[in-house]
């Protein structure tokens, strides 16, 4: 588990990639879309546009709810952000570790998300060419589940106790 200094120099460094992301690409970088970055960077997990508008208004950031929409397109279209369906139909946000493709993990509860690498799906859409004739442009997989931490909150808590104790 990491310290809470440990924790904000990993939230800094991830406001660097993102800032460094929209300058090499030659977007004009003003106070507001570092500070939209820094947003980005300081959560842990999937995070809606609501979510950064609220902690802009909360923490008097003075961030236009325009610019925080304009930045989150800008950046999910370098790939450092990417846009994930909900299983309610709705959409969030969530920051990548890589630009390269890779897929996600989302905890449906605390909604923490991990990066995956190759899960053996360049060989499935190979054999799906081959099957079918197409030729496979882009895929998308998002996994859902409950991570590590909500499974033990879940198993040790008062109602999972309870029903423990009446089968006991």
């Amino acid at each position: 588990m990491m310290t809470d200094m440990q924790t904000r120099q990993s939230n800094a460094d991830a406001g660097a990639e993102l800032t460094r992301a929209l300058e090499e690409t030659g977007h004009r970088m003003t106070q507001s879309r570092r500070t939209v970055a820094a947003l980005i960077a300081g959560r842990d997990g999937a995070f809606a546009t609501a979510d950064l508008v609220a902690d802009s208004r909360r923490r008097h950031l003075g961030v236009a709810r325009a610019t925080i929409f304009r930045t989150l397109e800008v950046l999910v279209g370098l790939g450092a952000v990417e846009r994930l369906d909900l299983p309610s139909g709705a959409h969030s946000y969530v920051r990548c570790e890589s630009t390269r493709h890779h897929h996600h993990l989302v905890c449906t509860r605390c909604q923490r998300a991990v990066d995956l690498e190759d899960l053996g799906m360049t060989a499935i859409v190979a054999e799906m060419e081959r099957r079918t004739g197409y030729k496979v442009a882009r895929h998308r997989v998002e996994l859902w589940g409950l991570c590590p931490a909500c499974q033990a909150a879940t198993s040790t808590g008062p109602a999972r106790r309870a029903a423990r104790a009446v089968d006991e």
